[in-house]
């Protein structure tokens, strides 16, 4: 039996989705540039993908513009901003637990000679709104905070910060990765009062290799890639019409059960809450996050990769932080100022809609066998 619990890594494509790229890349395979009858039939999927994908995130169809994943958008959105801005100053302002496709960004610009703020979270993962505006200076031309924090889950102010920069009048580009966000919490850009916002295909049951970046209207942000003049001159190569048609299926269905699918991943992590209480008490949950889909947990005293493999030899499967971090220490639980045998323990569970109670319980279990055999050799 195969327990998968490691959505916030990446989710199963869903079947709608799948199907959706397979007829576009078996009937409707032609050039969205092509001049005669079935490139402009490609075209017009095209724009009919992105007003999908649109009204899901609730935005303008010229506001969004696809990329190949999150992180992609990410990147674009802090060097295109900075060159934007480049006259405004050299200072940028971020958390200390964002998601490596903006902190990595941000150290190269250090060595650049960009000076970068980063704000710390509290014990629970929470910033203050207060902390973002009491690092603004005239010279801040770049903030960019995430939506949902992808390890703990727990909701930033991205609103009260956007609002803040505009109090002040600094002159700074607002940026929001809301890869974790979209479709598990309500909003849109326009709400959050950003300039950017970063989305991606495969935590929403698209396929990998498809996301997206709102960009505010009236903003003429730098050409990612130049060439042929796809995505409206901003991002330049032949679009990938099987992703791009998964990616509006998987948006279409997810925003319209998300409030029910919410609802029920809410359910699902109160759940495994109680029930590490009562069968896994050595189980300590690390934040509740305001996010339905993500559960951080820890096992103090045991080596967070050693409980995976343990769980994953019995079909369970969760993670230890972010998957980017590919076995390295999370920055993001080192934030937090752990204890080191919390800090060793550390695991993230995250759900989906088509999460079962049976796999909770197959977690559970695991946990309290881990914690048995285990005990002697880490204790």
């Amino acid at each position: 039996m195969f327990h998968y619990l490691d959505n916030a890594a990446t989710t199963p494509v869903r079947p709608e989705a799948a199907q959706a790229a397979l007829e576009a890349m078996t009937e409707g395979w032609g050039n969205p540039s092509s001049q005669y009858s079935f490139g402009a039939q490609a075209a017009a999927q095209v724009k009919r993908w992105r007003a999908d994908v649109a009204w899901a995130l609730g935005c303008q169809p010229e506001e969004l513009f696809f990329t190949s994943c999150g992180s992609e958008s990410n990147n674009w959105a802090i060097y295109g901003a900075l060159e934007l801005n480049r006259r405004g100053g050299r200072h940028i302002v971020t958390t200390a637990i964002e998601h490596a496709a903006v902190l990595e960004p941000c150290k190269a610009l250090e060595r650049q000679g960009y000076e970068v703020t980063y704000l710390p979270p509290d014990r629970h993962g929470n910033l203050d709104p207060r902390q973002a505006e009491e690092a603004l200076r005239p010279d801040t031309v770049f903030v960019s905070m995430m939506l949902v924090n992808n390890e703990l889950g727990t909701v930033l102010p991205v609103k009260e910060t956007a609002q803040a920069v505009k109090k002040v009048g600094c002159p700074a580009l607002i940026h929001c990765d809301a890869v974790q966000g979209f479709l598990k919490v309500p909003f849109t850009p326009k709400e959050l009062g950003v300039d950017l916002l970063s989305v991606s295909g495969h935590k929403i049951h698209a396929p990998k290799g498809v996301g997206a970046l709102y960009i505010r209207k009236g903003l003429k942000l730098p050409p990612l890639i130049r060439g042929g003049g796809q995505e409206g001159g901003y991002r330049s190569g032949t679009e990938a019409t099987g992703q791009l048609a998964a990616f509006a299926a998987a948006a279409r269905l997810g925003a319209a059960s998300m409030e029910e699918d919410a609802a029920r991943m809410s359910g699902l992590k109160a759940y495994a809450i109680e029930r590490l209480a009562q069968a896994a008490p050595e189980a300590v949950v690390l934040a509740g996050g305001g996010a339905p889909h993500i559960l951080p947990i820890t096992l103090p005293g045991y080596k967070s990769e050693v409980v995976v493999r343990f769980l994953s030899d019995r079909g369970i499967c969760v993670s230890s932080g972010s998957a980017c971090h590919k076995g390295r220490p999370s920055h993001v639980f080192a934030a937090l100022k752990l204890a080191k045998p919390q800090l060793d323990g550390a695991l993230r569970v995250s759900f989906s809609y088509d999460t079962t109670r049976e796999d909770v319980d197959a977690l559970v279990q695991g946990l309290k066998e881990a914690s048995e055999a285990l005990f002697t050799t880490l204790s």
